[in-house]
């Protein structure tokens, strides 16, 4: 990745991840484990320039050794430590902005701003493909805030990017919302630099990098040309340089599958009440633990019933052939028929799958450990949808262009022959059920997490 990112003229900083797994290892299985001296070794290499966000803001609170390990490496390196602290308040929080972290992108209320905001921590606002917090956040900036106040994208598909916009969408949005121009500009800009330590940029002044941007009007900010280091590289849309879309370097990262025959057994329930904990997801980041009425089968496995919006969902381990199956139920997903599944599953990245019935949900596990990774669609036990990520399951190889259409493809099928919510991007969403550091109620390979309590719970309520 460090050696592609010299292909473009984008000046691409590494961060290198600081979590895996992402908390408690024995809430998840991942395929590697990092540690202090993986991250000492990076730095050591000149290959990243900070730590990654640091989503294990409870291993922070309570002082684990391992944790402190890999913030005293950082700190010592005066690397720039990234935030990931969602719902955290008060002493916890003077707790993690006393351990050396900068920023936190994870704020979806005001009153959450605003507390890190008072211990001298920056926020980024939020507005990616699926997260878009910053409309809700805006209504907290005032002039006298505002120099703490970033905006970030947190997890943009390619089609966005290409279509919608980065931080320039979000620029307009900012404005959209009454934010002063100059002020969006600087949310973007000078702002972030300071955050970041990037003191060689973020305004037009001597000394500084000549990366600026030349855009028709304050109010659509449609940027006209694109200068990086004093040269134009992009005008009226357009690239001005030689791409290289050819990516090298992955052979070892194109089996990643490792998973035995799997059968329907593994997706069984064993429902004993007639309420269940139901991972409810929101249009923010963070997703409910509902306790709904379930209806279930005499040896207690789930029942689907299309009038409900309720539908199994489930992780399996694909690094260590451990078998290891977390099952659990998915409400506000919005599928009626089939199933979908996905290699992307963060950030230990096992398969993730929800459908409406047991045999198309292991069509689509199966289907995965073919293709080595991607996404897939299944109806009636055939595949109808596929989007492969061969690198790693996690990343494509093809031009930015076949990519998108391929996105756009794979998300029109699963909206209009299975139904998935349309106010969803279906891999985007999917891939965020394993994520354990962000509240309320998550899945893994090892079961249900209450991310409140850290730790798995039955899913009978």
């Amino acid at each position: 990745m460090v050696a592609s990112a010299k292909k473009t003229a984008l000046d691409i900083k590494y961060t290198m991840p600081s979590c895996v797994p992402a908390a408690n290892p024995n809430l998840e299985t991942s395929g590697a484990v990092i540690t202090a001296d993986e991250i000492q070794q990076s730095y050591d290499q000149g290959l990243t320039y900070g730590l990654a966000e640091f989503m294990n803001y409870p291993g922070v609170v309570n002082a684990d050794d391992g944790v402190l390990d890999e913030l005293l490496v950082s700190l010592n390196a005066n690397k720039l430590i990234d935030g990931h602290s969602p719902a955290l308040k008060e002493q916890g929080l003077n707790a993690y902005a006393a351990a050396g972290i900068r920023n936190d992108h994870e704020c979806t209320q005001v009153d959450e701003m605003l507390d890190r905001i008072s211990r001298g921590m920056y926020v980024y606002l939020r507005y990616g493909t699926v997260s878009k917090n910053m409309p809700t956040l805006l209504k907290g900036v005032t002039p006298q805030n505002a120099r703490f106040c970033c905006l970030c994208g947190d997890d943009l598909q390619s089609v966005t990017l290409r279509e919608t916009g980065h931080l320039d969408e979000s620029i307009r949005v900012a404005i959209a919302n009454g934010i002063d121009p100059i002020m969006a500009i600087q949310m973007a800009t000078i702002n972030t630099a300071q955050c970041t330590g990037l003191a060689d940029r973020g305004g037009i002044a001597p000394g500084l990098k000549a990366d600026f941007l030349l855009v028709d009007d304050l109010e659509q900010f449609s940027v006209n040309q694109t200068f990086i280091d004093g040269q134009k590289v992009a005008a009226s849309g357009e690239y001005l340089l030689t791409t290289e879309d050819s990516v090298t370097g992955f052979d070892d990262l194109l089996q990643t599958v490792h998973l035995d025959t799997f059968t329907a057994d593994q997706l069984k329930l064993n429902l004993t009440s007639d309420k269940a904990h139901v991972i409810g997801l929101q249009s923010i980041s963070r997703t409910q633990n509902l306790v709904l009425p379930v209806a279930h089968t005499a040896d207690g496995d789930f029942q689907y019933h299309p009038d409900e919006d309720i539908a199994k969902v489930a992780v399996v381990e694909r690094h260590h052939l451990t078998g290891n199956v977390g099952v659990g139920l998915l409400n506000g997903f919005g599928i009626k028929n089939g199933a979908i599944a996905t290699s992307i599953g963060h950030d230990s990245h096992n398969l993730v799958v929800v459908g409406t019935n047991d045999a198309d949900m292991v069509v689509a596990i199966e289907a995965l450990k073919e293709s080595q990774g991607g996404g897939v669609a299944i109806r009636d036990g055939q595949v109808i949808a596929t989007l492969p990520f061969v690198i790693g399951g996690l990343m494509s190889n093809e031009p930015i262009d076949t990519l998108i259409e391929h996105q756009k493809a794979f998300n029109a099928i699963c909206h209009d022959k299975l139904h998935v919510t349309a106010h969803f991007d279906p891999i985007m969403k999917l891939g965020a059920m394993p994520l354990d550091v962000i509240p309320n109620l998550r899945i893994t390979d090892k079961g249900l997490v209450d991310v409140t309590k850290f730790e798995i719970i039955d899913i009978n309520a």
